[in-house]
């Protein structure tokens, strides 16, 4: 079975499973409005798969230096979700979305920072050349999926931060440190395919 049809057929068939998800609601806990956003989690179709991640510059005032999809805001000009993630993937890395196999979406991830993320899973080809845009992108790198699925691989964490209790997942693969959103986002969706890299 090819990787799009068992990603495609884990994706399904959890949707249904009534599973809660990870997210930052209880830092924003009367569930102020919250932007809508996209992502795309760009996964390689190789024997053993990866996904691409990008590095935001350390200059950025939002979340500097951190590891993150793809992604961003929901134009006004975008039909939706699929069509956000897409159009963010090829603006920060050149990823054009003929190249994006999409599968679907997965579980909306609510951010203390006040945005409602929605991740699109797709397919692309191996070892694809990107244009990082050097105003969104650092660096970019690809991460073998079936580490990040692992919750093994998944350290929970908490802190404090405006005068609340944060909980959050860190997940380290050698010095990269993907952590909050990102790894929430990871979170959900391992327990969406769990069971898809055995």
């Amino acid at each position: 079975m090819s990787l799009f049809a068992r990603l495609s057929d884990a994706l399904a068939a959890s949707a249904a499973s009534g599973l809660s998800v990870v997210d930052e609601r209880h830092i924003d806990p009367d569930g102020g409005r919250h932007i809508p956003a996209a992502v795309l989690i760009a996964v390689t179709d190789r024997p053993e798969p990866g996904v691409i991640l990008t590095q935001r510059p350390d200059y950025l005032r939002s979340h500097p230096g951190q590891i993150a999809f793809p992604g961003g805001k929901i134009d006004p000009t975008d039909a939706h979700a699929v069509a956000a993630a897409l159009r963010e993937a090829d603006e920060e890395l050149g990823l054009a979305p003929h190249h994006v196999r999409v599968i679907g979406e997965a579980d909306v991830y609510r951010s203390g920072s006040g945005f409602a993320i929605t991740p699109v899973l797709g397919v692309i080809p191996p070892d694809l050349s990107y244009t990082p845009n050097p105003g969104e992108v650092a660096d970019w790198f690809e991460v073998p999926l079936a580490f990040v699925l692992d919750p093994a691989n998944h350290a929970h964490h908490s802190t404090h931060w405006k005068g609340a209790e944060r909980r959050y997942i860190e997940i380290m693969w050698g010095r990269r440190r993907i952590w909050g959103v990102t790894a929430g986002i990871i979170a959900n969706l391992s327990r969406r395919l769990e069971g898809i890299m055995a």
